[in-house]
């Protein structure tokens, strides 16, 4: 005789006798709470996307400057010259310069507390045949 679709022969089948009220903590390797991960610091490749923008957007200036050094003149020509001659060296500075990891502060994560099922009595622990 098989329970239902489980496929499960009925006298297989018994009920948990276990605590189920779900108050212990999740705990790590050696004992401590879980930490959360959501003060983590950003990834490496983040910054390296941001500093990639950072160089487009500088290098895309000194572009712009270009043409208008020779477009203008006056002093504003001079500013131009200047600009595109500059640029490329901050540019590079800006791209290599890395942030610094910060010190995360990691905080325990406390478990929300489960709603429970009420306790079964005896008659109802086993699943007779």
């Amino acid at each position: 005789m098989l329970a239902g679709s489980t496929g499960v022969p009925m006298h297989v089948i018994v009920a948990y006798r276990g605590d189920v009220s779900g108050t212990h903590a999740p705990k790590g390797r050696r004992g401590e709470p879980v930490a959360s991960v959501t003060t983590a610091a950003e990834g490496r490749s983040s910054d390296l996307a941001s500093r990639q923008r950072r160089y487009l957007v500088t290098m895309g200036v000194r572009l712009a400057c270009l043409p208008l050094a020779v477009l203008v003149d006056g002093w504003l020509r001079w500013f131009f010259i200047i600009g595109a001659v500059v640029l490329p060296y901050i540019a590079v500075v800006i791209a290599n310069a890395t942030r610094r990891p910060s010190a995360g502060t990691i905080s325990p994560v406390t478990p929300p507390v489960r709603p429970q099922l009420p306790p079964a009595s005896r008659a109802d622990d086993r699943i007779e045949r």
